[in-house]
């Protein structure tokens, strides 16, 4: 019986290798026909059978280089950036053809190098679709194909062990999607696949509240590591190291996922048979691939490119994928100068690099993760988790409603009905999750409105110079009369003075994230009082409350403990804090709670600031050059959602919220328990010991 099976393998196998052959050879044959530069003949001619016989032995040459030098060749380009890789292949692919050709016997192959490289993306996306097409008809073919597109590290299903029958769970994180945005996409058919889970009754659709700081730094590493105490921002200034925290940086996104694992004593969700792909961080998994905690590592095994390796190796993969980090380059160009023709409002600015970092976020990393994660099934993994960027990144920059946003929507919805599809050929059954890690709110910056940003806003109010542009605005204006009634005298004197005293302190450091700011000051090594800042800078307070761009203000009273500050002198003690009433009047449920716990944290900055926020539309002000933010309370941005498998247990009882990713956490622990699923304990899974997790 094996052997029965391992020739009729064998046969199909030749027989998809010599259709695709064919293939390619006559395309090669069509393109020597109508590309001049092209030729596959003698100067003097030759016969038609010449030309395939030239023609097929070409492409034999092409498809052998490409089955043998072209893995070795990406591997070598591990260390270049994976945004050049995506480009280089493009052209790497034409030389091999230029090497092919030459292979041909009597020099009858000739053709110029920029021909090459049409020629050399043609033939391989001829030979993937017809081999895609011919694997299709057969399932074990099929499971194999799709299975070289990701990490080959671990085998395990029909070929590499046994699997067992259990079911695997695969949760996939739509960044930046809120709960609304997905539901008016599934209800407008622009999410079908999502659609018709919610519409079959497989899925449940359930909202959830993030902490204070809404964003993909704390709300993923708590999702995968239990905890995500201190992270106060998606960047913030520590005083103990006098450093910048900043999520999406490697160094320190290694370090949360450490003081985490510290703090839980626990490695994180996916320690048991796990895989962490497109993610900032590893959940614990064995298996990781584009994992920004990892990324810091460097040799000839750089884990966290693996996942780019792994895909660009198929030469035909490159090619599409570059063709569409093209089409998408142009789509992004066109759609901004569409909006800036039409003066559309709010408006960012869209050009530089940045059509090039969205093609990269929308089609380089969704083609790898999604690679990686059909790999992970057809292995038979328990467990994986894996975030698509795209939605999130194209917000930022055309709003969380537009149409460029939907667009990506529709595509990551492609994107899960493949991963479905692919769930019946793996080797176990699948429990796909999807969530989301943070929603978006809308709204123009804080500088378009105002004419100046948060840290113009916090020197006027320290009475530091401020750019000329920013005085000459109304609210400049404002900020220059607060600082002069505060002090009692004219503000240019102030300003001078602080210049003069600038040279013996340091200024303070204003960072963003979204719409939350933090302002710290770096030469007093503890977290500063308010007393202490208003004996400093007498105006900055004050001008920071009153400001119509800002909802609220945390500071730390020596008298109070931690207060809230508003608005026309408001001033609530944190202790007496409650939600929709005084400074958070609008913010709605469980912003007094957020607020709450963040200043427990040992960073929180000397002054938290959050944006004036409009409960009527949900918009807020970013203090980043964003019109669809997060990082702070108001609006979407703190309602992302989570969609289960009616199989599993519902997350919350009926009537109860679902507030914190910490929380969420222990509800993805829950499933991976269930169904006889692999037994993953809340607190002693790969256990740390406190005094030597560093």
């Amino acid at each position: 019986m094996a052997s029965g099976r391992w020739w009729r393998r064998a046969a199909s196998t030749t027989w998809r290798s010599l259709t695709v052959w064919a293939a390619g050879t006559l395309t090669m044959m069509v393109l020597a026909g109508l590309l001049p530069d092209f030729q596959l003949q003698s100067a003097g001619g030759d016969s038609l059978t010449r030309v395939a016989v030239t023609a097929a032995l070409g492409a034999g040459a092409f498809a052998v280089l490409s089955a043998l030098v072209w893995p070795l060749l990406v591997r070598a380009l591990l260390l270049v950036p994976a945004l050049v890789l995506g480009l280089v292949v493009f052209f790497l692919n034409g030389a091999l053809l230029l090497v092919a050709l030459r292979l041909v016997p009597d020099g009858r192959g000739q053709v110029s190098p920029e021909t090459a490289v049409v020629v050399a993306a043609v033939m391989s996306a001829v030979a993937s679709a017809t081999g895609g097409a011919l694997a299709v008809r057969d399932d074990d073919a099929y499971r194999r194909r799709l299975y070289r597109l990701a990490d080959r590290r671990r085998r395990r299903g029909p070929e590499g062990g046994t699997c067992p029958p259990t079911p695997g769970t695969v949760f996939l994180q739509l960044d930046g999607v809120g709960h609304d945005v997905l539901r008016r996409a599934a209800d407008s058919a622009v999410m079908p696949t999502i659609a018709a889970w919610l519409r079959d009754g497989s899925h449940r659709l359930t909202p959830w509240r993030t902490d204070w700081s809404s964003q993909t730094g704390a709300s993923q590493l708590a999702i995968l590591h239990g905890s995500n105490h201190d992270v106060p921002a998606f960047r913030w200034y520590e005083k103990d190291t006098g450093e910048v925290q900043v999520s999406n940086r490697p160094t320190s996104a290694a370090e949360l996922q450490r003081r985490a694992a510290r703090h839980t004593g626990d490695d994180g969700l996916l320690t048991l048979d796990g895989a962490s792909r497109g993610n900032l961080f590893s959940g614990g998994a064995q298996q990781v691939a584009v994992v920004l905690s990892v990324a810091a590592r460097r040799g000839k095994e750089n884990r966290s490119r693996s996942g780019y390796f792994a895909y660009f190796c198929d030469p035909a993969n490159a090619v599409r994928t570059a063709l569409s980090f093209c089409a998408e380059v142009g789509r992004e160009i066109g759609q901004s100068t569409r909006a800036r023709l039409r003066r559309k409002r709010p408006r960012v600015g869209r050009g530089g690099l940045y059509p090039f970092v969205r093609a990269f976020a929308t089609v380089v990393e969704r083609d790898v993760v999604v690679a990686a994660v059909i790999g992970d099934m057809l292995a038979g993994r328990s467990a994986v988790y894996a975030d698509l960027v795209a939605y999130d990144e194209v917000a930022h920059h055309s709003g969380p409603g537009s149409r460029d946003a939907e667009k990506v929507l529709a595509r990551l919805d492609r994107s899960l009905a493949l991963i479905e599809k692919v769930a019946e050929h793996a080797p176990r059954p699948y429990r796909i999750v999807v969530l989301s890690d943070h929603g978006q709110s809308p709204g123009e910056t804080f500088r378009t409105r105002y004419g100046l940003t948060l840290q113009d806003l916090v020197r006027a109010g320290c009475g530091l110079p401020v750019p000329r542009a920013a005085r000459r605005t109304h609210s400049g204006a404002e900020a220059r009369a607060a600082v002069r009634a505060a002090l009692h005298r004219p503000v240019e004197q102030a300003q001078e003075t602080a210049v003069r005293g600038s040279r013996r302190r340091r200024e303070p450091i204003v960072l963003a994230s979204g719409n939350l700011g933090l302002v710290s000051f770096p030469d007093v090594p503890h977290r500063m009082s308010r007393e202490e800042i208003d004996a400093r800078h007498p105006a900055l307070l004050p001008t920071l409350a009153n400001h119509p761009g800002i909802g609220f203000l945390l500071v730390r009273s020596e008298r109070h403990g931690a207060v809230v500050l508003g608005a026309q002198g408001a001033e609530v003690p944190l202790g007496e804090l409650v939600d929709d009433k005084g400074p958070l009047a609008g913010f709605g449920p469980g912003a007094a709670d957020a607020v709450r716990r963040t200043d427990t944290f040992p960073h929180t900055a000397d002054i938290m600031v959050n944006s004036w926020y409009d409960p009527d539309d949900g918009e807020v002000l970013a203090f980043e050059e964003q019109i669809g933010s997060h990082g702070g309370l108001g609006g979407a941005q703190g309602r992302p959602f989570l969609l289960s498998p009616s199989a599993l247990s519902a997350p919350v009882e009926d009537g109860t919220d679902l507030v914190g990713a910490e929380q969420v956490h222990r509800v993805l622990r829950r499933w991976l328990r269930e169904g006889d699923g692999p037994q993953v304990p809340l607190t002693e899974s790969r256990r740390i010991p406190r005094e030597n997790s560093r």
